[in-house]
């Protein structure tokens, strides 16, 4: 037969198991894994000397690459998390001009953001939500073959971006220190692409305003 001792003893071992689980305050939480980049952008249509090219325009497709994300607990429910990632790689679909593709860009999406963790201290399962400042770099533009011979294309350009960003997230853990992760952002990018033609120079704005995803492991120290 259990005792009332033992009973007190188990449930005792189990909140302190848990409380030992908790995001604290002045922890450092990395988490990695599998990020996934995909654009809901909607585009303008293609300019050229100022006048607008109708049923034109642009379009990027989804990249995954490595994602990586820091925290820093504030308090035992407040902390600031910086987001990186590896390149993202997208190709640039051409809508209107006769043909599949202009060309390809990379893109790095550097994030900082104020997370909030309502769930109390114990809880093994802690959900969270933020917002923040997203800067968007795209580097490495590449001219298509297709753009080249058909409009005597170079010289692709992407400005980089500065927008909002919110995330919803849900750590798990696994032990005191490490956990399961899944987190979803909303991001702020526009960008102007611009494109050296044999008509001449051509601009295009871009909302590319992506969701992204990521899922992976932590470790807190």
């Amino acid at each position: 037969m259990v005792t009332r001792s033992r009973i007190t003893v188990v449930v005792a071992l189990a909140l302190m198991s848990a409380a030992a689980q908790a995001h604290r305050e002045g922890e450092f939480i990395v988490r990695a894994g599998l990020a996934q980049v995909d654009p809901k952008e909607s585009s303008d249509s293609l300019e050229v000397a100022g006048a607008a090219l109708g049923g034109t325009g642009v379009g990027l497709d989804s990249a995954a690459a490595l994602g990586l994300a820091a925290t820093y607990m504030l308090t035992d429910k407040v902390g600031i998390e910086v987001l990186a990632a590896t390149p993202f790689q997208h190709t640039i679909a051409a809508k209107g001009l006769g043909i599949d593709r202009v060309g390809s860009t990379k893109h790095l999406p550097p994030t900082i953001s104020l997370q909030y963790y309502p769930l109390n201290a114990g809880s093994a399962i802690q959900p969270y939500v933020g917002v923040g400042l997203n800067y968007t770099t795209f580097f490495q533009e590449s001219v298509s073959g297709q753009a080249k011979a058909a409009l005597g294309a170079s010289n692709l350009e992407l400005d980089d971006s500065t927008g909002l960003a919110v995330q919803v997230g849900v750590d798990w853990h696994l032990s005191d220190r490490w956990l399961l992760n899944a987190a979803v952002w909303r991001m702020d990018i526009d960008t102007t692409g611009t494109l050296d033609t044999a008509l001449g120079r051509v601009k295009v704005d871009v909302d590319v305003d992506p969701w992204a995803y990521m899922v992976g492991v932590g470790y807190k120290f």
